[in-house]
């Protein structure tokens, strides 16, 4: 299946700026989900599709909107890994992976270290009276936590997040930035140690992690293959809770009738999750290739094109989400897109889900009285690839 890297005939082209996708990326979608839902964009360098129902439909045909993409940023930073494989490879892979991060293995081994972290990083920072809600806690909470669950016992918060800040630049590197690249292959090599060590000690003493599960798997997992997928875990399992964390905080530190409302009702955490992940989805597109021609979109698509699943665009489908623009969380339940779907449905969604509103949010907003966002600050969302709050600046009255 070789890539076709030119637009299909008869689809619109649109030029793109990727600088203004990164500033914001919506008011771009808006229009090509209402004047061409499936349009090739040259500084992409694929087809972008937008609306949430050509969305949903592609993702249900992995055979024909094939995760193997030739020339894959995710490849070419991580390596041969499960997002871009197929059934049965990816089945084998997941299956190894998986168990640690399912709901009960959650709750059972993880929430209560998950909830002893986020007390340290506040007692850290609980004194001062003002922190960057992303960088001070946020941040450190969801490295120390995925580094908890995939067993890298060696491994620092620090380590962790850096590592993903890395990857995850070099997996939405469509500028081609040398430096970006470099960046990249330091954090893969520092990675492919760690897990080494981590594997290695999993073998001798297995401890319910998803290394030590892949390690025993019954289906035979490589070395290699172990290596590659915690990579791609690290980038996603960083960014996309950190994000959320982020973009929910400061939705209702700028609404205090809805928080109030939650803080009334704890059970609606879970609601703000979901509707802060719809509204600014923390991972805005994957990337997907025909291995046979299809139509879509109104669209006869060639083998081999080149396809994003602009996924960011599809949960502002206005057709899908009355106001799609605004974060209403009163709006009547539709499945939202942030997740992925399909066999690839981010394995990762349940630990995140937990950390951030079963513990962190109503933790921030328990102890440290008075927050609100501090006078003159700017929390400016930046990414289109990926997308959240660069940072998060808050009083609170210190005790």
């Amino acid at each position: 299946m070789s890539a076709l890297t030119a637009a299909a005939p008869g689809a619109p082209v649109v030029d793109l700026d990727l600088a203004e996708l990164r500033r914001d990326p919506y008011p771009a979608y808006a229009e090509l989900r209402r004047t061409a839902p499936l349009a090739w964009v040259p500084s992409v360098g694929r087809h972008l599709l937008t609306r949430y129902d050509d969305i949903v439909h592609a993702e249900k045909l992995p055979e024909v909107f094939s995760s193997r993409e030739e020339g894959s940023l995710l490849l070419r930073t991580v390596g041969p890994n499960m997002l871009r494989e197929d059934d049965p490879n990816h089945r084998r892979l997941r299956a190894a992976a998986e168990p640690p991060t399912r709901p009960r293995q959650v709750r059972d081994l993880w929430a209560g270290a998950f909830e002893r972290t986020a007390h340290e990083l506040l007692d850290g920072i609980a004194g001062r009276g003002e922190a960057d809600l992303i960088a001070d806690f946020a941040e450190p909470l969801v490295a120390a936590d995925l580094a908890l669950v995939l067993g890298l016992r060696d491994a620092s918060a620090e380590e962790v997040a850096d590592w993903s800040r890395a990857m995850m630049a070099g997996n939405s590197n469509y500028a081609d930035d040398p430096d970006v690249w470099l960046r990249a292959e330091q954090a893969t090599r520092a990675i492919e140690d760690a897990v080494a060590r981590a594997a290695e000690a999993a073998l001798r003493e297995p401890d319910g992690s998803v290394i030590s599960s892949m390690v025993h798997a019954a289906d035979p997992v490589a070395l290699t293959e172990i290596q590659n997928n915690v990579k791609v875990i690290i980038g996603g399992g960083v960014n996309e809770p950190r994000d959320v964390f982020g973009v929910g905080a400061w939705a209702l530190l700028n609404r205090p009738e809805a928080l109030d409302r939650v803080l009334a009702d704890p059970a609606s955490w879970k609601r703000v999750f979901e509707e802060s992940a719809r509204w600014i989805s923390p991972i805005g597109m994957y990337p997907r290739q025909l291995t046979q021609d299809y139509e879509i979109a109104g669209l006869a698509l060639p083998a081999g094109s080149r396809v994003a699943l602009v996924i960011a665009s599809g949960n502002r489908d206005e057709s899908v989400f009355e106001r799609a623009d605004e974060f209403d969380l009163g709006r009547p339940h539709r499945p939202h897109l942030a997740f992925g779907g399909g066999p690839h449905f981010c394995m990762g969604a349940w630990v995140a889900r937990h950390e951030v509103s079963a513990i962190a949010w109503p933790l921030i907003f328990s102890r440290l009285k008075g927050l609100r966002l501090a006078e003159g600050a700017q929390s400016r969302m930046d990414g289109w690839v990926f997308r959240g709050p660069t940072s998060l600046n808050v009083t609170w009255q210190a005790a």
